[in-house]
């Protein structure tokens, strides 16, 4: 009997394997199978699988006769450089990935269990969206990841790679995510596809230009991340997961990058000297993090604001900057809502956050104005405020106006405020202050303008009088930004902050 039991078991494994022919059309679409992503992504022998042998149980449209175990995704529990992960992969060569009833609910219990067990939990998805022959039963499987994603939400990192379609339904999980890395060319994400868009507009698409890596990278604000391939794709998740926690009560990671704290920082080369002059703002974090430790995120969206995981002395750090080279670094709607998003992960994982600092204001004008620049724009005063964990501003150069107040001020909860020499911190720059001051002088006499802009240049254009009214704790040397940077990170690492009792708050959204 045991014999006959046994054999019987290794039939049915062996009907559930994937055939030459399927991971044939898996590689002929420049994709890899679930099987070698699982491979790639996870420590050898550490993945333990649930749910093998679950399929539909439907028998509309003769799914009787297609049903298969698995029902088009694997889930399980593996290890990620040692670290514990939950993580579901769809298998897009049984019914192109579809998620019918029994795939969806198997997604939600991995969900559920990455929740229980206080781990992140990483989606590989490859589908075509809702299995139509199971009508409504799969589309409340949605619904139900879709709640406990939202259940997840700044308690587990949640990560989602887009490693080939993820159309209709399957897109929304993915976006209530912490983090989408989408590949090129074979990663698309789409509501409806080509072919009903040509249907009800007449405009033709491809899939890539609807929904590419490239579009949701750098236009739509939908991905954080673009990889070239498969492959770069999962190293970009396991270096992300590198900098986060496993849930939001342990602390980020430490990880040895053998740069010292007291190395000084050669910054003051990459600032001009006049202060119209633009510069790049990533040579400045190269040079005051730790070496090689800066992580970008959504670098192609926004570029006018740099956001990004960082270490110093080996402590996980958010960056939040301004990047003069684009918009001046001006924040306007879109680096609003990049800058907002990223501070309230970083506040919901325990990270502590350091704005490098050089802007103007928010980007004037009509088109910014209509399209809602003061609703988004408030994200980043209600992201900032909300925010408990440890936060310090570094005025490199400009801090003007109503930015000033967003990034800098120590009303909106900034523990420590830090200058250079550089800094300008004010209502408005001198030429633009000089012609509302004294407007009547102006008018009469053109060569005043001159000696006035010159004259508000050394009264207020620097550090020294916010510092004197207690708004700016330290005024620095550029050779001292990382030992100052890491001592107060280290400072403030102890710090504790209660927010009132209620049911959530309401960011204008």
């Amino acid at each position: 009997m045991p014999e006959r039991k046994l054999k019987d078991f290794k039939a049915r494994k062996k009907e559930h394997e994937m055939t030459k022919d399927q991971a044939k059309s898996q590689h002929d679409k420049g994709k890899l199978t679930v099987w070698e992503r699982l491979d790639l992504l996870l420590d050898k022998d550490s993945f333990l699988e649930f749910d093998e042998f679950v399929e539909s149980q439907r028998t509309e449209y003769n799914m009787q006769e297609k049903k298969k175990a698995r029902d088009g995704v694997v889930t399980g529990v593996g290890r990620i450089d040692g670290k514990k992960v939950c993580v579901y992969a769809q298998d897009f060569t049984f019914m192109g990935g579809s998620m019918g009833e029994a795939h969806t609910r198997k997604i939600a219990r991995i969900i559920s269990l990455a929740l229980q067990l206080g781990c992140p939990v990483v989606g590989l998805l490859d589908s075509g969206g809702a299995r139509i022959q199971e009508g409504v039963s799969g589309l409340d499987g949605g619904g139900e990841i879709f709640r406990l994603n939202t259940r997840a939400s700044g308690v587990i990192p949640q990560i989602s790679v887009i490693l080939g379609p993820c159309a209709g339904i399957a897109v929304y999980s993915p976006a209530l995510t912490d983090f989408i890395i989408v590949t090129e060319k074979t990663g698309n994400l789409f509501i409806t596809g080509p072919e009903v868009i040509k249907a009800v507009t007449g405009e033709e698409l491809t899939f890539d230009q609807l929904g590419g890596a490239q579009v949701h990278g750098e236009k739509s604000g939908v991905a954080h991340f673009q990889a070239k391939d498969e492959k770069m794709a999962l190293l970009m998740m396991k270096k992300l997961l590198s900098y986060l926690p496993q849930n939001n009560l342990e602390p980020a990671p430490e990880l040895e990058t053998k740069d010292t704290p007291d190395r000084k920082s050669e910054v003051e080369s990459i600032i001009p000297g006049d202060a119209k002059q633009v510069y790049d703002v990533h040579e400045v974090l190269n040079e005051v993090l730790d070496r090689k430790s800066f992580f970008e995120v959504m670098a192609g969206y926004a570029q006018n604001a740099v956001v990004g995981f960082g270490r110093l002395n080996n402590h996980v750090v958010g960056v939040v900057a301004n990047n003069p080279q684009v918009l001046a670094g001006c924040l306007d709607i879109n680096s609003s809502d990049k800058i907002a998003r990223f501070v309230r992960f970083c506040d919901a994982f325990n990270i502590p956050l350091i704005n490098f600092v050089d802007v103007t204001g928010y980007l004037p004008g009509k088109e910014q104005e209509h399209a809602g620049i003061i609703r988004h724009g408030a994200k980043i005063l209600f992201a900032y405020s909300e925010a408990t964990v440890p936060k310090i501003s570094l005025v490199m150069r400009k801090a003007y106006g109503g930015a000033y107040i967003a990034l800098v001020s120590k009303d909106m909860g900034y523990d420590k405020v830090l200058a250079w020499p550089t800094a300008e911190i004010a209502v408005m720059g001198a030429e633009g202050a000089v012609n509302i001051l004294h407007r009547k002088e102006i008018a009469e006499n053109k060569k005043v303008r001159e000696k006035k802009i010159e004259e508000y240049q050394d009264t207020f254009l620097n550090p020294y009088i916010a510092a004197s009214q207690g708004k700016v704790d330290l005024v620095i040397e550029f050779s001292d930004t990382r030992r100052a940077l890491i001592n107060l990170v280290e400072a403030l690492a102890t710090k504790r902050e209660k927010l009132p009792a209620k049911k959530h708050a309401n960011i204008p959204l």
